[in-house]
């Protein structure tokens, strides 16, 4: 792992330690975590390989990142006060990133320190044509995670916002109904 690798990893797992503090949900927590998948997916998505059992693990993982960013956009507290909105990850959420970010940073860690080999042996038995592969596979991962749960946060954050424009009375019908739809 280079220096970039590191310093990438480590900005990513802290987006989520940041939010374990309440504050606002605002464009910046949007644009930061998406700035920092971009920066990755521009360093290391060279190409998307289709060959063999390729697109099976890509699909695979980028599946695993979508369950793991929406179940932790969900288990992310968001509140109104007044007309600002204010986002709180739980410990479920950080829990769920830090799997996420921890398991894409050990495998990388496994590969350079001797696992290089196994993972040659199952990528020939898995049809699995290069380690480019893996390497989009994992970006790939990385990015619908942070993207299905900044969406899942947006569309909470809208839902929370209808709630508190609707009438009072209705209001607390309305809170409950959309956490029931989650």
């Amino acid at each position: 792992m280079t220096t970039t690798d590191w310093i990438t990893d480590i900005a990513l797992l802290l987006v989520v330690f940041r939010q374990l503090r309440e504050g606002r949900l605002d464009l910046r927590s949007y644009l930061i975590p998406l700035g920092i998948v971009a920066f990755v997916a521009h360093s290391y998505l060279n190409t998307v390989p289709t060959a063999g059992n390729d697109l099976v693990l890509i699909g695979a993982l980028v599946v695993i990142g979508a369950a793991l960013g929406i179940a932790g956009g969900v288990y992310t507290r968001i509140r109104s006060a007044g007309t600002h909105l204010f986002i709180k990850a739980g410990a479920v959420s950080a829990a769920l990133w830090v799997l996420g970010m921890g398991a894409r940073m050990g495998f990388q860690l496994w590969v350079d320190h001797g696992g290089a080999d196994n993972v040659a042996r199952f990528s020939a038995t898995h049809q699995i044509t290069t380690g480019d592969a893996w390497v989009a596979a994992f970006v790939l991962m990385a990015l619908t995670e942070v993207v299905t749960r900044l969406a899942t946060i947006f569309i909470r954050g809208r839902m929370v916002t209808r709630a508190q424009q609707q009438p009072a009375i209705g209001r607390q019908q309305a809170t409950v109904a959309a956490d029931r739809a989650l």
